[in-house]
């Protein structure tokens, strides 16, 4: 089975334009769901029927996994049989029939204007690891730009002349503009504290620790939250709510769905469309509270 699932990644990076995260998630939910056809006493997920593969799914259920979880590993035990029929191994795909529970796709949480503000202004830039926390907090409210993007930035995709971003996805490219405090944050970093952190010239990495190692998603995540308790915000912040918020303030201020999905990289409009449900719920919010007819 061990072999299928190396042949399956080899697939994955050779035909899907996708992230490395979501890749990673494909290889994770098929190895998952591998381990469980041994305990089970099967021998090859090529032979799994599809009563084996609801039954598999009704566990991560009892398990306490979430609706999404388990459509995004039907997803990818969809994917993962699609190649095994494709590759002769197996003769068909015993998750095509299997229906989905639907699911009501969860408003994502954004901050205030007022509130990112605060959490920008946390850093303390006399200090080298408050300077470049300043620089990548900017950075991910000026770009909107996902974490996986923002720990893979190498120095030569970031223009501080110009005030751009280069971003490079496999075969998807864009360019995203920096406005100016975020310029001046980056500046500061690249100038004063990069070059005294990173001593291997071999390191390519825009971000990293104060080891000079590159920047991880959980020491990202970890440096949010603590800037969000510091600046005493009570919403649940990742990494992504400050790319939800980027959008939605976008939208907010009159750009256009369409150059927001540009901006974020969404391959699908409809993805984008999530931040117009979210902001026409704030005006019916805000319409049914101080509308006088409306209460």
């Amino acid at each position: 089975m061990k072999a299928y699932i190396k042949e399956f990644q080899v697939y994955l990076k050779e035909t899907k334009n996708s992230s490395g995260n979501t890749l990673e998630s494909y290889i994770r939910d098929v190895s998952q769901f591998s381990a469980y056809c041994e305990n089970t006493n099967l021998r090859s997920t090529a032979t799994a029927k599809q009563a084996q593969i609801v039954s598999y799914t009704d566990s991560l259920v009892k398990a306490g996994k979430s609706p999404s979880t388990v459509t995004r590993v039907l997803a990818s035990l969809r994917c993962y049989y699609g190649f095994l029929v494709a590759q002769g191994i197996a003769k068909e795909n015993p998750v095509l029939g299997i229906k989905q529970k639907k699911t009501e796709k969860k408003l994502p949480e954004i901050l205030t204007a007022k509130e990112v503000s605060v959490l920008l202004s946390q850093p303390d830039c006399n200090d080298l690891k408050g300077c470049r926390d300043k620089a990548m907090l900017e950075l991910l409210y000026a770009t909107g730009i996902k974490v996986s993007e923002l720990i893979s930035i190498n120095v030569s995709d970031l223009n501080l002349q110009i005030g751009i971003l280069h971003l490079k996805n496999g075969k998807n490219e864009r360019i995203v503009p920096i406005y100016p405090e975020a310029i001046k944050a980056l500046s500061n970093y690249c100038a004063n504290v990069r070059e005294v952190v990173v001593l291997d010239k071999n390191t390519t990495e825009l971000f990293t620790n104060m080891n000079g190692q590159p920047m991880t998603r959980q020491g990202l995540w970890k440096i949010i939250k603590y800037y969000a308790d510091k600046a005493n915000i009570s919403k649940d912040i990742t990494p992504h709510t400050i790319r939800h918020s980027f959008a939605a303030h976008l939208l907010e201020n009159g750009a256009p769905l369409k150059d927001i999905q540009e901006i974020l990289g969404h391959s699908d409009l409809s993805s984008t469309q999530v931040y117009a449900q979210l902001m026409r719920n704030r005006y019916a919010h805000s319409y049914k509270k101080y509308h006088p007819m409306a209460r």
